[in-house]
């Protein structure tokens, strides 16, 4: 396994590759580090799918807020490069903020209306950034195919119509949740739950699974739904509803209130972010069949 920490290295590592079998097909699997089974799901399918896959591990200023936890971002190089090598990663890109941002971004790369509401309402300026980074990495790995949890919807979404948008010869490869086995979203920022508001976390994937039967009720509507949801969270002490939602997908449009759930079409999602003390979780359900 190849590590480079400048982008000079990492073109200097494929241009090797790709002298070597001109015809390499490449997948690349962008991170922030502090790797878990979920990232090692999307390593996994990536070296499945390509002759050659790149990890980016890189905590990106550019998506946090100024009250984010940008510095508190759990970090552990060690473990995730054992992570890497031993789920089939052939080049690791891991660079500082200096080398990504020698000088600041004066470009902005905005997605607009798949960026209104959710993590985008909540976290303003967030997608700037993701967009920002996703295409700093697409130019200079050059990969054909990108994995992306679906855990965050969402920036799936976003980056898809980004790269639909710009005609960036890339496919976007979404790829399935990883849970706990008592159903808990796997995400870095579980590091920073407490014990009891790791047991009360439970909530979330409970709560849509709950969504489940209640869409199939005849007169449930959405804004029934959502209003059953928001009171069965917050029977939770420590839960703090950031946002519940259900929209279209993957336009994120929102949809009439009073429309019956179990009558609407095409697909839709699930989506809530839900804070336990200082660390804000979320978690998703795509509904393709009512």
């Amino acid at each position: 396994m190849i590590i480079c920490r400048t982008k000079q290295q990492l073109r200097h590592a494929l241009r090797e590759e790709r002298t070597k079998q001109p015809a390499i097909s490449t997948g690349l699997v962008p991170t922030m580090g502090y790797l878990h089974e979920g990232h090692a799901s999307l390593i996994r399918q990536s070296a499945r799918d390509n002759d050659l896959t790149v990890l980016s591990i890189f905590v990106n200023p550019l998506q946090f807020g100024p009250n984010e936890d940008f510095e508190r971002y759990p970090r552990d190089e060690q473990r995730d490069l054992e992570l890497a090598e031993k789920n089939g990663v052939d080049i690791v890109f891991m660079p500082s903020v200096e080398e990504m941002y020698p000088v600041k971004p004066l470009t902005r790369l905005t997605v607009d209306v798949v960026t209104e509401r959710l993590c985008g309402a909540s976290r303003p300026g967030h997608f700037d950034g993701v967009g920002i980074v996703v295409s700093k990495l697409f130019h200079l790995v050059q990969p054909q195919r990108a994995y992306f949890g679906l855990k965050d919807a969402q920036q799936v979404a976003v980056i898809q119509r980004m790269t639909d948008d710009l005609d960036i010869p890339v496919e976007i490869v979404p790829c399935p949740i990883v849970r706990e086995p008592d159903g808990l979203a796997l995400s870095s920022r579980n590091v920073y739950l407490s014990a009891e508001e790791r047991l009360q976390a439970l909530v979330l994937s409970q709560t849509l699974a709950e969504a489940s039967e209640l869409i199939k009720r005849d007169d449930m509507t959405v804004d029934a739904l959502l209003e059953q949801l928001r009171a069965r969270i917050q029977r939770s002490p420590l839960a703090d509803i950031d946002y519940i939602e259900l929209l279209a997908y993957p336009d994120l449009t929102p949809l009439d209130g009073a429309a019956i759930v179990k009558k609407l079409s095409g697909k839709l999602l699930l989506a809530l972010a839900v804070r336990f003390g200082r660390t804000r979780l979320i978690d998703n359900r795509i509904i393709e069949e009512v």
